[in-house]
């Protein structure tokens, strides 16, 4: 069975920074991507960044761009995120699914697995 656990989430001041986990287990395919999506109140979900692990390729939202950074570590996805804006404020989610190469945002229909989601509240 496939989980994807997030974790990290919390209050922070804007300009602060936090870095989210994304644990990832039961993956049975060696090449997958991972993504991270959020949501807040009223708007449409947002893929925000996404990693391959097969080849290491990273994707940033322009929204996020020169501010968030992906890595990943084994089974983990991370996500730091630095110069929080009280617009950064959202449900985050990661996500996984087969892929050899990234999974674009738009392509979001090729995650399979999602995380439950952890909350980030930035405050001015």
């Amino acid at each position: 069975e496939v989980q994807l656990v997030e974790s990290g989430g919390g209050l922070v001041q804007a300009g602060g920074s936090l870095r989210l986990s994304c644990a990832v287990s039961g993956f049975t395919f060696d090449e997958y991507a991972i993504g991270w999506f959020r949501q807040a109140p009223g708007k449409e979900r947002e893929g925000v960044s996404c990693i391959s692990k097969s080849d290491g390729r990273t994707y940033y939202a322009d929204s996020v761009k020169g501010r968030f950074t992906i890595s990943s570590d084994n089974a983990m996805v991370y996500l730091l995120m630095n110069s929080l804006k009280p617009e950064d404020t959202a449900v985050y989610y990661c996500a996984a699914g087969p892929a050899w190469g990234l999974i674009l945002p738009d392509e979001v229909g090729r995650y399979d697995y999602w995380g439950q989601g952890t909350q980030v509240t930035v405050s001015s």
